[in-house]
């Protein structure tokens, strides 16, 4: 009787388990891409505010509940990336590797019988079997003989694919489960000029490692399309060490990062918080928040001799319009331009205070996840190779030759074919 621990491998190793495995986790993926993940709970209890079938509960409440705002760092997904590579494993070593000996050991077929079994077989004159032997190893062919009987294959290569892919998946379910639980991620807006350390982190794993490097905003710029929308923003970026020197430097954009070491950097938002005005000889720093009904303009109170002024702004370039808390219009005004203001005096807004938005996240499996994406482009190449077998009989009045292909079927009838010809069938069985 075979041990409990192989008999548990060996169950594993079939096909039935993998495949259920496989299509509960693409079912957890589909909802990991449907449901946002890693946000705040606030998020998810505003968002999902609907009464799910469980009394008390709220869809969000159920959500957050279920681990399905982090499902890929949750136990049950881990423990499903952990039982889907035991089974890939098992089928590796107690089947992949049994087909892959069986392919590789010396197969005689010693008895006319056998070669009636193959689809392409043929009876042909004894004088060619040297021939055809030669032929075999012109053509490449590993050639075996045994007494009156020949056996020869080609593209065993081919038969290593299903170990590779299972190779390669295995390497992409170990960057899964690295990036799982070694990964963090961090959400800040940092105020142009600003240095900052990596703070509000919203996902960290049991072996995540938080970067000590200070990020800073050197400089922040939007660039606007002929309709004055948005159509790209720019965060000029350098990576400070501990001791206050620049490590990297660069200017990224939208899906355009900076990477530094296993640090990624990338752009995600903006927004303006606030602006630097100078009236007469004083310079004052103002809030500034944006319009709930229109994104793109900014509203600013600024309150100076007991009286209150809102100043309105619909882009970074820098044009203002200046109203009187009752609605009267008072003017417009560039940024950098000094105006007279009734009632305010000398007017000069300094600059925006903009704050970029960042993603900055370590994700330690990335590098073995490209590394099994590549091994399985590679295994889809072995694949097409064709394994292909040939066997002769020499007998006293003639011989007997067969052959069978995995794939390729056309090229190894043609092949077949010239092989009967070229030695002078005597009888055509196919």
């Amino acid at each position: 009787m075979q041990p409990l621990y192989k008999q548990v491998f060996q169950r594993l190793a079939q096909l039935k388990i993998a495949v259920l495995l496989l299509l509960v986790i693409a079912i957890a993926s589909v909802l990991g891409t449907v449901i946002e993940q890693n946000r705040t709970s606030e998020f998810y209890l505003t968002t999902y505010v609907q009464k799910s079938w469980i009394p008390n509960y709220t869809v969000g409440q159920l959500l957050m509940k279920l681990g399905f705002d982090h499902i890929y760092s949750t136990v049950w997904f881990i423990s499903l990336i952990i039982l889907f590579g035991t089974c890939l494993i098992s089928c590796t070593f107690f089947q992949q590797f049994q087909i892959l000996k069986f392919a590789r050991n010396c197969r005689f077929q010693l008895k006319p019988r056998e070669f009636e079994k193959h689809e392409l077989w043929a009876n042909v004159n004894n004088m060619a079997y040297l021939q055809l032997s030669r032929k075999l190893k012109r053509n490449k062919y590993t050639i075996f003989q045994q007494k009156n009987g020949l056996y020869a294959y080609k593209g065993l290569l081919g038969r290593f694919a299903p170990i590779v892919v299972h190779a390669s998946m295995i390497l992409i379910l170990l960057g899964t489960l690295i990036a799982a639980l070694g990964g963090f991620q961090s959400q800040e807006l940092i105020p142009k000029g600003e240095v900052v350390q990596t703070e509000n982190i919203i996902n960290q794993n049991i072996f995540s490692r938080v970067p000590m490097a200070g990020i800073r905003v050197n400089d922040f710029w939007i660039e606007y399309g002929n309709k004055n929308n948005t159509k790209q923003f720019y965060s000029d970026l350098s990576i400070i060490n501990r001791k206050g020197n620049e490590e990297k430097r660069k200017t990224i954009k939208v899906n355009f990062p900076l990477r530094f070491k296993d640090l990624t950097i990338y752009q995600t938002d903006w927004q303006i918080s606030g602006l630097r005005v100078k009236i007469n000889q004083n310079i004052f720093q103002i809030p500034c928040q944006s319009n709930l009904d229109a994104k793109n303009i900014w509203i600013s109170l600024l309150s100076y001799n007991n009286q209150n002024f809102i100043i309105i702004a619909n882009n970074l370039e820098g044009n203002f319009k200046i109203f009187t808390d009752n609605g009267k219009f008072m003017g417009t005004i560039d940024l950098g331009e000094q105006v007279q203001v009734e009632n305010l005096g000398k007017i000069r807004i300094l600059d925006f205070i903009t704050e970029t938005g960042l993603q900055i996240k370590t994700d330690p499996g990335i590098p073995i996840i490209y590394l099994g994406f590549g091994f399985l482009m590679i295994s889809s190449l072995i694949s097409y190779l064709s394994y292909n077998q040939y066997w002769i009989l020499k007998k006293p009045s003639n011989a007997l030759i067969s052959s069978t292909s995995n794939r390729a079927k056309v090229n190894i009838l043609r092949e077949f074919k010239n092989f009967e010809t070229t030695t002078k069938k005597t009888k055509n069985c196919i």
